[in-house]
């Protein structure tokens, strides 16, 4: 099974869309996992018109209609992975402590908010997954997303990819 992870979009805020490259990816994926700060209802229906299938949550950019679309944390099992995607998590420091604690029996937990990729491991295996923004790089050298694959219940080959931003129009 191949996954794109992606988070903080922010369309049509930081950028008018996203760029083609994750679009590319989006269309050629069995499943999108979106971590939030979708900004608007429009990407979400994009998103779901163009991919086999989406597992999306609300960031603290996302209103009322995004939020009675989508949940604050949302769970799902592939192919006997446990996954749970949520938006933020908090500072840096002490991440691995607190999602293993906030997320017991899960294998991944995919994340936002921070814009900075993220790939980690807890003492209890907990795999953390955050695939930067495609759309706002913030502090970060590219904007960013990532892509896996899944099979057996196990997770592999695990790539951040770097994409060229597209800017939201002036004025």
């Amino acid at each position: 099974m191949r996954l794109v992870l992606i988070a903080d979009t922010h369309v049509p805020k930081r950028a008018r869309d996203l760029p083609a490259p994750v679009w590319t990816a989006v269309e050629a994926a069995d499943l999108v996992v979106h971590a939030g700060d979708w900004v608007d209802e429009a990407l979400l229906d994009r998103l779901e018109a163009r991919c086999a299938r989406l597992v999306g949550v609300y960031g603290n950019n996302d209103g009322p209609a995004l939020r009675a679309r989508l949940p604050e944390v949302a769970d799902v099992e592939l192919d006997g992975l446990r996954v749970a995607v949520v938006h933020e998590t908090g500072p840096a420091t002490g991440r691995e402590q607190r999602c293993e604690a906030r997320f017991p029996g899960r294998d991944l937990l995919v994340f936002g908010h921070s814009h900075v990729p993220w790939d980690t491991v807890t003492p209890g295996g907990l795999r953390l997954l955050n695939p930067g923004s495609p759309t706002d790089r913030r502090r970060q050298p590219f904007a960013t997303f990532m892509t896996a694959d899944v099979a057996g219940g196990t997770l592999g080959d695990v790539v951040l990819h770097r994409v060229q931003r597209l800017r939201a129009p002036q004025g």
